[in-house]
């Protein structure tokens, strides 16, 4: 078992013929991801690493049974190939790479994404995976290995930094999944807790934070409420001067006293989560729950 991709996976790619879109394509392939089609306006036939692309997405689903997309558009168009992908009934999943999209954009699609039963990861993400099956996104597959630790963090390279701990003491990952640092993300910190609490292959979860915004707080609610699986958390920050805030977006420090690295250590560690000073630490907290 895994958390949303695993090598039944089928993905189409939007944005396949451009550079990042066709070199994260073929990394993708090279992990052993199913990357079944591309889909770019006005570039259907053409082919891009042996896989075929298609006009639209609807019209890649249907030839090639597609049910993930991953979105390499640049900034200007992304929110609309969101969009156009909520629009296609067989997709569950899809995941946006892109970052700068406009908040107006988002808010459109977040908007259109609570009418479908479909999961948005990201935008401003490095993706998921789920080890040795399936990768969609730019997470590096070298560093991971399949194991039964979940991981949910907002910063990608942070990400990297724990699951290379985690590795190297022997600890591998059911699935890792990269939220993104915008204002306005598809996934949230509890919806992706709540995954992880009902896989039965996960046996613990990392969450790694960071300052600014209540999310980190809001999922230790859920966790302190709901969660019977361990979790180890980071907050990444916490060494900041006051009302400093992150390169993220999302890391905005609020006026009300959450935000703060020391408000968020406090919730998680009152929901029974231990939370590391370094990612090698956590990696040494997640040892001991399991």
């Amino acid at each position: 078992m895994s958390v949303l991709v695993d090598d039944d996976t089928r993905v189409v790619v939007q944005g396949i013929t451009g550079g990042e879109g066709r070199f994260h394509t073929e990394q993708m392939i090279e992990y052993g991801t199913n990357v079944v089609a591309g889909a770019v306006p006005g570039k259907g036939g053409e082919e891009v690493a042996g896989v075929p692309v298609y006009d639209t997405v609807e019209g890649a689903v249907e030839a090639e049974d597609a049910d993930a997309s991953v979105v390499f558009v640049p900034p200007a168009f992304a929110g609309d190939a969101c969009f156009e992908a909520l629009g296609v009934d067989d997709l569950d999943l899809i995941v946006a790479i892109t970052e700068g999209i406009p908040t107006q954009d988002m808010a459109r699609v977040n908007r259109r994404l609570q009418e479908t039963d479909t999961y948005l990861v990201g935008p401003n993400c490095p993706g998921l995976i789920t080890p040795g099956e399936a990768k969609l996104g730019i997470l590096p597959g070298n560093i991971f290995s399949a194991g039964n630790v979940g991981l949910v963090s907002r910063s990608g390279t942070l990400t990297y930094q724990v699951v290379d701990n985690l590795t190297q003491r022997g600890l591998g990952q059911s699935t890792a999944i990269g939220i993104g640092g915008d204002p306005i993300i598809g996934t949230s910190f509890v919806e992706a807790l709540a995954l992880f609490e009902q896989d039965p292959a996960t046996d613990a979860v990392v969450m790694c934070g960071e300052i600014g915004g209540e999310d980190e707080e809001e999922a230790a609610e859920y966790i302190d409420e709901y969660m019977t699986t361990p979790v180890a958390g980071f907050i990444a920050g916490r060494t900041a001067p006051p009302g400093k805030r992150m390169g993220h977006a999302g890391a905005i420090v609020s006026g009300s006293g959450t935000g703060t690295a020391e408000s968020k250590i406090s919730a998680l560690e009152g929901a029974g989560v231990p939370v590391g000073d370094t990612p090698d630490e956590v990696a040494a907290n997640v040892e001991d729950l399991l």
